[in-house]
C-alpha cells in the first residue's frame, strides 16, 4: 500500500494545477485517503477497504475542470447527521436539553442569558425538560408541553421521542405567541399555562 500511496503522490506532484482548483483537488485527495482507511462500515454504509486512483503517465497532465465533489458533499452530509445525533442523544438528558436550547437560541432568535433564565423557569414547571413528560389528562406532551401534541409536526414527525424537534417547536411557538420566553413566563405565572 504504501508504494501505492507514493506512486500516487508523485503522479500528483507532476500536475499543473491553478491556485484556484488546488483546494478542491486536496480536498478530494483527503477524502480519498478517509475513505481508504474508514471501517468496513459505517452506520450501513459500505465503504471498501481499498481505493486506488490511477493517473495517465502524461508529464504535460493539466486538470482543466475538476470532477463534482459529490464525495466530499457525502462526507459532509454524513458529518452533518452525524452533528445532529449527537444533539439529539445530548438532549434526552435535563443538562444537555438546556445545552441544546441555549445554542439554537443563540444562533436562531439571538435571545440572551436572561430569555434563557426564563425559559428554564417555564419548561421546569412544564416538564422537567423531559422529553417523555405526558399530561394524560390534558394530552399535552414533550419538553414544551405542546397542546394538542401533535401540533409539533410542524417541526417533524418525530416528535414523540425527539426532544430537538420539541425544542424547536417550544421555541418558534413562544416566537409566534409571546415574541420572548420572559412574555411566555409572564403569561404562565399568571395564568398557569402560556
Amino acid at each position: 500500500m504504501k508504494a501505492h500511496l507514493r506512486e500516487f503522490f508523485i503522479a500528483l506532484s507532476t500536475l499543473r494545477i491553478s491556485r484556484a482548483t488546488k483546494p478542491a483537488l486536496w480536498t478530494i485527495v483527503g477524502s480519498m485517503l478517509f475513505i481508504a482507511t474508514a471501517q468496513t462500515t459505517a452506520y450501513g454504509l459500505d465503504f471498501p477497504m481499498t481505493t486506488r486512483m490511477t493517473l495517465s503517465e502524461s508529464k504535460n497532465l493539466t486538470v482543466a475542470k475538476l470532477p463534482d465533489l459529490s464525495l466530499t458533499t457525502q462526507i459532509s452530509e454524513m458529518a452533518l447527521v452525524a452533528d445532529i445525533s449527537a444533539q439529539v442523544e445530548m438532549a434526552r438528558s435535563e443538562m444537555g436539553a438546556k445545552k441544546v436550547t441555549k445554542s439554537i437560541m443563540d444562533a436562531e432568535y439571538q435571545w440572551g442569558e436572561d430569555e434563557f433564565s426564563c425559559l428554564n423557569r417555564l419548561w421546569t414547571k412544564e416538564s422537567h425538560w423531559n422529553y417523555k413528560a405526558h399530561n394524560s389528562r390534558s394530552g399535552a406532551h414533550g419538553i414544551p408541553q405542546a397542546l394538542p401534541a401533535i401540533k409539533m409536526e410542524v417541526i417533524s414527525s418525530d416528535w414523540r421521542t425527539n426532544p430537538v424537534t420539541q425544542i424547536r417547536w417550544g421555541l418558534r411557538y413562544i416566537d409566534i405567541r409571546y415574541e420572548t420566553p420572559c412574555q411566555a413566563w409572564s403569561k404562565f405565572k399568571r395564568s398557569r399555562y402560556y
